[in-house]
């Protein structure tokens, strides 16, 4: 009896024993598991942090936001909508951020180029209410557009997108005579009116504007300097209509004071310019 006693508490002492080990391993493999998850958690990395964008004074006028975003590495990376669309010929890709390279736009030289058909479509330049702007880069041997998509979303600029495409014949109409223009002399001579309007700030007086006229061998003396590979614009919503019979190009300086206005317009078929603006300080 004794012996069948001894035997049950044994068995009975072997199965607490038993159940407690499976206890103990139960509760070390779930403090094992934690421990890993914590070992293995890694901190953000300070790139991986994407903090809200703010909206900055410069995002009233594009012009302001535009020079701020072509100057800053920064701000433009935190102004580009990633992964970018990229619409080359018609065929799209994505840039990705880490293989976005900083593009100045047109503040890497000394001055810029704006287009327009009507002398009032000028005053559109300072509008705060634009909510859509697009930046292109003409270039003239090549015949090929590049345009720069922004918008402004919640009061802060971004760029949405680029294309890259050949021109039309009809959109370019008046860009083979302007490339020729800038580089044969001979043929400008024989494409500028005579005699010329020509508008300037009186050397006399600072605050008051000079309307003369100047012949053909004095535009030669005063012409402006003239972009002639490419010319940039900005679209602010003015119309840049193909068939137009009038342009307009302004070409501004970056910090210099330059400014000059060329007006052509296209009579009998012929392209001309009929006046000149120098307001420069």
């Amino acid at each position: 009896m004794k012996s069948l006693v001894m035997g049950c508490l044994l068995l009975a002492f072997c199965v607490a024993c038993s159940h407690t080990y499976k206890k103990q391993d139960s509760f070390a493999a779930l403090t094992q598991l934690v421990d890993s998850a914590k070992h293995d958690r890694k901190e953000p990395k300070q790139h991986d942090i994407v903090l809200p964008l703010e909206r900055m004074e410069a995002d009233e006028l594009f012009d302001d936001f535009v020079f701020n975003y072509a100057f800053d590495k920064t701000l433009q990376k935190q102004r580009t909508a990633f992964p970018l669309p990229y619409n080359k010929d018609g065929h799209v890709t994505q840039i990705a951020e880490n293989t976005w390279k900083h593009d100045s736009l047109f503040a890497g030289g000394n001055l810029y180029t704006l287009l327009f058909d009507r002398e009032k479509d000028m005053d559109i330049v300072g509008d705060t209410a634009l909510s859509s702007v697009q930046v292109e880069w003409i270039f003239l041997k090549t015949q090929e557009l590049k345009r720069y998509y922004f918008s402004r979303t919640k009061g802060i600029w971004m760029l949405d997108s680029i294309t890259l495409h050949k021109m039309h014949n009809a959109e370019s109409d008046f860009l083979p005579f302007y490339a020729r223009f800038v580089s044969d002399s001979i043929y400008q001579r024989k494409h500028v009116c005579s005699p010329l309007s020509f508008i300037t700030i009186d050397p006399d007086d600072d605050f008051s504007i000079l309307e003369t006229t100047l012949d053909v061998e004095q535009w030669f003396a005063f012409r402006p300097q003239m972009p002639a590979d490419r010319l940039s614009n900005i679209c602010y919503g003015q119309k840049n209509d193909a068939g137009s019979t009038t342009k307009i190009i302004k070409v501004n300086g970056i910090g210099n004071g330059y400014s000059n206005v060329l007006y052509f317009r296209k009579t009998y078929g012929k392209w001309e310019l009929y006046k000149y603006e120098d307001t420069s300080i």
